[in-house]
Parts: structure tokens; sequence; C-alpha cells
């Protein structure tokens, strides 16, 4: 099993059939352990290894304060960092989903490795807004 960073090749698809509107759209992410097989062949949510403990419920948490946006020739959607609070768990990776439409996938995030917390806050941290963000298109 590997979680490998990508963005979801149905996804590509999916926005040019105008399936997402990353904008109006409940988007989440989802906690995944090492056990999980994420990556760019990923086409929707699945509870199958998804974090368990304390502070972390299946599904995830809804991205707040979403953009869509440009920057140059870049088009991009970024969020507030996702966060879990009084939490003990420990992930390897994570799932950008559509919530609204069909739980279908848009990213995986690797993390190179486990995390751990233990009673304490995790969250992920996404790049700047623009030509770094987390969902981006050149």
């Amino acid at each position: 099993m590997a979680i490998t960073q990508a963005m979801c090749t149905s996804f590509k698809s999916e926005i040019l059939d105008e399936q997402h509107d990353l904008a109006a759209d409940t988007i989440k992410v989802a906690l995944y352990t090492s056990s999980a097989s994420l990556g760019a062949s990923t086409t929707a949510y699945s509870t199958s290894n998804e974090v368990s403990g304390t502070g972390y419920s299946a599904g995830g948490v809804a991205l707040s304060s979403t953009t869509v946006a440009t920057s140059g020739t870049t088009a991009y959607f970024d969020a507030a960092d996702p966060e879990w609070t009084s939490a003990s768990f420990t992930a390897n990776g994570a799932l950008i989903y559509n919530d609204t439409n069909g739980d279908k996938a848009i990213a995986v995030l690797a993390f190179g490795g486990d995390f751990t917390v233990s009673a304490g806050t995790f969250k992920i941290v996404f790049p700047a807004a623009g030509a770094n963000a987390i969902i981006r298109i050149d």
C-alpha cells in the first residue's frame, strides 16, 4: 500500500464536464493511515484505511474559507488550513474530495511518512494561495 501525491485523473476530466463547483460545493479532506492505497487513480472518498481515533470523525472535515482565483496564467483553489483539535491518531496522507458531488476525489496529499498527534492539534498547512496553492492548474 502507498499514498502518492497527485491531482486525481478523474477530477481532471470531471472539471471539463462541469461536475465540480469548488467555489460553492462542500469540499472535504479526510485522513488516511499508511495502509491506504491512494494516488492519481483514486476516484472517490472511501472509509478503507481512514484514520480513526480521538478527535477524528469519518469523512474528515469540510474546508473553510474556500477560494477559486487566478494568478498570472495559473488557476487555483485554496482554503484555510484544516485542523483537528484535542486529537490522538496517526496519519500518513489525505484525500481532498467533493462531498456535494458524490464524494468524488480531487487530490491526494502524501505526508511522506506517519505523523502522530497525542491529545493535541493536527493541522495540514496548505501552501500559500496563488501559483503554489494546494490545487492548481498551470
